[in-house]
């Protein structure tokens, strides 16, 4: 069970390299195709549309052909979104690929969806929150590939800055392949051969998942509670979803969604280097403290996989939100007094590296002398002097170059408390309770419509990042942040129930009322 519950949750590895490969190339992609903060935003954001995309269907590929075929599917999706993006000649091949990748990461919903149904209830949290581990695990490697690439830049006469990202974006093809390989060797649930009726299949999976002793109570269970439901195609499912019995399971999967997709883990996430460069280090600083940020959130998940079942799912989503809320605002306050000055050392120092990349010093010279109280105010000014093709590689060596007043070590508490937060807590939970709350009978639309309502409130975190940072300033964003987290906490307080422990049939009797 343990090796099969791996392979599944490995489609979170491959999300993880590309969520941080994505991170890290975002910047050269947006300078070799001269690309505005919409249209970087959308280089980011498509994978996610592809993501709702695939949740209007993936319910009904899994109840047809099961999930296990359904993940390899996507597994083979994944390797073309791979090729397509590494080899990209303008903005749309690249968009078309990022698209087809957004597809394929329907994979963390299929998988929380088969380790919920094949994993025991005592165990079932620390399984499917595997599924958040192997994220963590793929964000990491993918940012100590992106900082040796970054580092070795200078000494690899082939790599520069238009094909660096080509590296990046292609390099989880390999962890493509493996999954392939893996994944035809995983058995089918138990649970899905069971509703079609295949339940010598569903005992030989028993069998290995289980104690042989537990097979026929097992599949006793499942099938009591088949018959307690008429077999629902999936408008019928939507149907009995969205009835008044299931309103208070809704509402609490509805609400999660939002709050887990809503405080800002895509704009930290997919914008890791940009979001710090805005405290004011170097290209190679920023992506070395993404090696930092992948560290914190691996070792933040593993701590999680282990309390998740002795804790329980509210204790860690109350303590997870409330250290989201103080770490919002830690970062706030570090970056709400910074200000911009070109002085005679900076702009020195701005036109040595601006002669390196090739662009013209004469634009920096109406900046001698002035001072900038905001970010925004910084960064408009710098878009009136130099195009999309100069700008994302100036913005950052300027304010590198510029800023004071930001407290960096408050910045940098707030982002890894941030970090720490979300992967102890409401990242590998939201999926343990998604697997746990929905009942047989809805299944297969439930988990991928709560996956959708999560999957747009971050696409609208990602979307849009690029623009907000150049338009709000960064202070004003996690402020937003933290007051969205301060809202997601008064609702769990009040509506979370615990589920630990519990069987899905037991959990189904007591949200699913009459």
């Amino acid at each position: 069970m343990t090796q099969y519950s791996l392979i599944a949750a490995f489609g979170g590895f491959v999300f993880g390299l590309d969520a941080a490969n994505i991170s890290g190339a975002v910047r050269f992609v947006s300078s070799l195709f001269e690309l505005d903060s919409i249209q970087q935003g959308t280089v980011v954001g498509c994978a996610l549309l592809g993501v709702i995309v695939a949740l209007l269907f993936t319910g009904t590929l899994c109840e047809r052909f099961g999930r296990a075929k359904v993940l390899l599917g996507i597994g083979f999706a994944y390797s073309l979104s791979s090729i397509l993006s590494a080899t990209a000649v303008n903005y749309e091949m690249l968009i078309v690929g990022r698209f087809i990748g957004g597809v394929a990461f329907a994979s963390i919903t299929v998988s929380a969806m088969y380790i919920g149904e094949i994993a025991p209830p005592e165990s079932r949290g620390k399984f499917v929150s595997v599924n958040q581990f192997m994220i963590g695990l793929g964000l990491l490697l993918a940012f100590i590939i992106n900082y040796f690439l970054i580092k070795s830049m200078p000494s690899i006469s082939w790599i520069d800055n238009t094909n660096v990202w080509r590296v990046m974006l292609g390099a989880e093809l390999i962890a493509n392949a493996v999954w392939v390989a893996l994944l035809l060797r995983i058995p089918e649930s138990p649970r899905w051969l069971i509703s079609k009726h295949r339940d010598e299949e569903a005992k030989e999976v028993f069998k290995v998942i289980a104690h042989e002793d537990q097979v026929d109570s097992l599949v006793a269970d499942v099938k009591q509670s088949l018959q307690k439901e008429d077999k629902l195609d999936t408008a019928k499912q939507l149907k009995e979803l969205f009835s008044k019995r299931m309103r208070f399971v809704v509402f609490i999967a509805v609400c999660y969604a939002i709050v887990q997709g809503a405080t800002g883990m895509n704009a930290v996430l997919f914008f890791a280097p940009m979001v710090f460069e805005q405290v004011g280090m170097s290209v190679e600083d920023t992506f070395l403290q993404t090696i930092a940020t992948g560290a914190v959130g691996l070792a933040a998940t593993l701590i999680a996989i282990g309390f998740v079942e002795k804790l329980g799912r509210r204790i860690l989503t109350i303590a997870g939100l409330i250290l989201v809320v103080l770490s919002h605002g830690a970062t706030w306050m570090g970056f709400n007094q910074a200000s911009y000055t070109f002085d005679d050392k900076a702009i020195a120092a701005i036109e040595v590296q601006l002669q390196e990349q090739g662009i013209d010093v004469a634009k920096i010279q109406p900046f001698v002398g002035q001072t900038f109280d905001t970010d925004v105010e910084l960064k408009k000014a710098l878009a009136a002097n130099f195009d999309n093709k100069e700008f994302p590689l100036v913005s950052g060596l300027v304010i590198n170059e510029t800023i004071s007043g930001v407290n960096a070590a408050l910045v940098l508490f707030g982002i890894f408390g941030f970090l720490a937060a979300f992967n102890l807590s409401i990242g590998p939970i939201m999926w343990v309770l998604f697997s746990e709350i929905f009942p047989n009978s809805v299944r297969s639309v439930a988990l991928p419509f709560a996956a959708l309502v999560q999957t747009i409130s971050s696409w609208s975190i990602q979307q849009f990042f690029p623009w907000q940072l150049n338009n709000l300033g960064v202070s004003t964003i996690f402020l937003i942040y933290a007051g969205l987290g301060l809202a997601g906490l008064i609702v769990m307080w009040f509506a979370l129930p615990e589920t630990k422990g519990k069987t899905i049939e037991a959990i189904e009797l007591e949200l699913a009322k009459a």
